[in-house]
């Protein structure tokens, strides 16, 4: 077995992780697999003898891709093609059940800010001294 053949069956181990931290930097199935093709080519050119972590090495380069992706995405002013909602992720498994959809909904909201629809404006979540505690009356001098 020849280097090239051993790279190639060290990246095929890591695909999937890697095509995975692309797709939730871009959003697209089609940008994550460009950014991880363009991981491959870096890797087939450069010396991998001095690599010590290949996996660590590879989502390294892959991050910087997918950033390099979304500033010139940025600088371009391009919009992606299609939806502007995320794909779905072709090949996953979980993504079928309806608990993966209850917790995908849950994780969305949990990241979203939260909104006073009265001014438009993003709010702190509820805390010591602001917002509605549960099981204590709102102080009606407040």
């Amino acid at each position: 077995m020849d280097t090239h053949d051993w790279l190639a069956e060290r990246f095929e181990e890591h695909r999937t992780h890697l095509r995975a931290v692309a797709y939730r930097i871009l959003g697209s199935v089609s940008d994550a697999d460009d950014a991880v093709q363009e991981a491959w080519l870096r890797l087939a050119r450069s010396d991998s003898s001095q690599v010590e972590n290949l996996g660590g090495w590879l989502t390294t380069v892959v991050a910087r891709v997918s950033l390099n992706m979304l500033q010139s995405r940025k600088t371009r002013r391009e919009d992606p093609a299609g939806s502007h909602l995320p794909e779905e992720i072709a090949g996953s498994a979980d993504s079928a059940g309806p608990e993966y959809q209850a917790m995908l909904a849950d994780s969305v909201g949990l990241a979203l800010p939260r909104c006073d629809p009265a001014a438009g404006q993003p709010r702190p979540p509820p805390g010591p001294g602001r917002g509605h505690h549960p099981g204590r009356r709102p102080d009606p001098a407040a």
